[in-house]
């Protein structure tokens, strides 16, 4: 697994946040920290556990099939059924059994991608959820720019994707661990977690019966995840860089 330095914004401690859903971007912030809990950046995180070197991130389905057709070797993944072309499916409990070493991975859902990209001219983009929680906070202590938590789902009402952002911020206020388990709860709570648990979310082929429980572990791995644009691409690396 490649790593990417995240860049500094100036020293010192936190200053203030706030929370967006995509709709409500009117502008671009300078410190985006794009939050999607289940699945996109919980998926995200496992393919880089799984050796995946990079991740684009795609605007359309059309756009992640071009890109992988002409880059061999590339794998293309999305939400929803499985499809014609796509190697694999939105689900970190499939995709943590993939051998994804020295990949790059073409992604494109419908809540966390359509977020990064809405902010991709920002200074700094962390793509986040709760697997990578303690070391998105880690990379923001140095920030002094206020935060824009983008939270992809419903429009910015997704409970489990605000209460992640919230866990986040209060894990760089504070500059130490903090209680996850009122978050989790929330998360656990939520009409994602009720709608991929019970199967009402998706095709039943693109949802594993673990996805709801690896969405909801809290640090299970130790880097943030850092966008950048790369030449005409929005690419997504690893990163164990901290303040």
């Amino acid at each position: 697994m490649s790593e990417t330095a995240v860049p500094r914004s100036g020293e010192g401690g936190a200053t203030d946040h706030r929370l967006l859903g995509i709709p409500e971007l009117t502008d671009v912030p300078r410190v985006a920290v794009v939050v999607d809990v289940m699945r996109a950046f919980t998926v995200a995180a496992w393919a880089f556990a799984r050796g995946a070197e990079r991740i684009v991130l795609a605007a359309s389905v059309d756009e992640a099939l071009a890109l992988k057709a002409g880059r061999p070797g590339w794998l293309a993944l999305k939400d929803g059924a499985p499809a014609e072309g796509f190697d694999a499916v939105n689900s970190p409990g499939h995709i943590g059994s993939a051998d994804l070493t020295g990949r790059t991975v073409v992604q494109k859902t419908t809540a966390g991608t359509v977020g990064a990209l809405a902010v991709a001219e920002a200074d700094l983009v962390l793509c986040a959820s709760f697997v990578v929680a303690g070391a998105t906070a880690a990379a923001l202590r140095s920030v002094t720019d206020r935060v824009t938590f983008v939270v992809t789902g419903e429009d910015g009402l997704a409970d489990e994707d605000r209460a992640c952002a919230e866990y986040i911020a209060e894990r760089r206020r504070a500059g130490r661990d903090v209680d996850a388990e009122p978050y989790v709860r929330r998360a656990r709570e939520s009409r994602a977690a009720r709608e991929l648990a019970t199967g009402v979310r998706g095709d039943h082929r693109a949802v594993h019966e673990r996805d709801v429980d690896l969405c909801l572990e809290v640090d299970r791995f130790g880097f943030a995840m850092v966008a950048r644009r790369e030449g005409p691409l929005l690419v997504l690396r690893p990163s164990t860089a901290s303040a």
